[in-house]
């Protein structure tokens, strides 16, 4: 059973604790938690909580949850656009609006769905049922260039990279705002939204390590084209850790203003580079996307161009 843990900061006492516990994470609806609440599975200083209990500063929140029943990924004829392909890895291009894996809310129509198609279900296990291939990912709305292992040896090679942070990843990105220097970095730790856990957040308390170096493309008035290059790869890093200096993603409904540009439909973010050693032959192997369609009638509109 997994068991999730909160600590109630003195902001946020006073609140119903339904209403906190379903602020405060992003797996469990509010009528999912008034249904644990009912059975006794929510426990507030190790004792079991009452549904109309509100919340207290300092007050250690503990929440039981059972295992759910598992989705199923099954394959799907969704076309996908394959940039490199052998028997151990293939490097996809993930369009814009495309989820990587299955997920409550989104059960199908997902990259999974369409690669378990492709391959005839030759994929890695070690991501499990719902993940299987996937070494790494990109946010549905962030378009661009993954890499996804055929056989659990090129997935735990590939997911040694990952973690040596010895993968070569370079994004392109439009966020408001200008900049004084024509490149830079952000180093800075990444974890959960203290108050929103469906954000993610600077903050010192459960973070991870996280950097991001910058470099200017162009120059576009109130808007800047830069590119990306992650040496870390958390959640939302990118798209947290240029918000925090200033300047977030054009059409990031999250951590940009509350203006967001709709037109984007989401933030202004592709995985443009992708090099990696290939895990079978030793190879360095180096892969490039043009900008989609989106980003560049974004960068033509910028310019003063045809729309």
């Amino acid at each position: 059973m997994e068991q999730l843990e909160f600590l109630v900061e003195p902001s946020q006492a006073g609140q119903r604790l339904d209403k906190f516990l379903a602020s405060s994470q992003d797996q469990l609806s509010r009528s999912a938690i008034q249904g644990l609440l009912e059975q006794g599975l929510v426990l507030c200083d190790g004792k079991p909580a009452n549904k109309k209990e509100q919340t207290r500063a300092g007050q250690t929140i503990l929440v039981q949850v059972p295992p759910a029943q598992p989705l199923e990924a099954v394959p799907q004829n969704i076309p996908v656009e394959i940039y490199y392909e052998d028997e151990h890895l293939l490097v996809v291009n993930k369009p814009k609006g495309m989820v990587v894996h299955p997920a409550p809310g989104n059960p199908d129509g997902t990259l999974v769905n369409a690669l378990l198609y492709h391959c005839a279900g030759g994929l890695s296990g070690i991501g499990g049922q719902l993940r299987p291939g996937i070494v790494h990912r990109i946010d549905k709305d962030t378009s661009g260039l993954l890499v996804v292992a055929k056989n659990d040896a090129a997935h735990q090679e590939l997911s040694r990279q990952m973690s040596e942070h010895s993968i070569h990843r370079v994004y392109q990105a439009v966020c408001y705002g200008g900049f004084q220097e024509d490149s830079g970095f952000v180093e800075a730790p990444i974890g959960r939204h203290p108050q929103d856990r469906k954000k993610m957040a600077i903050t010192p308390r459960n973070s991870k390590y996280a950097y991001t170096a910058w470099e200017v493309v162009e120059r576009l008035g109130a808007f800047t084209h830069i590119q990306c290059k992650l040496k870390t790869g958390r959640s939302h890093q990118i798209r947290v850790q240029m918000a925090s200096i200033g300047h977030p993603l054009a059409g990031d409904p999250v951590y940009g203003p509350q203006k967001v540009i709709r037109e984007l439909q989401g933030q202004c973010l592709h995985a443009g580079t992708l090099g990696f050693v290939h895990p079978a032959t030793g190879e360095y192997l180096e892969f490039n996307a043009p900008l989609p369609d989106y980003f560049q009638k974004f960068l033509r509109k910028l310019r003063g161009g045809e729309p």
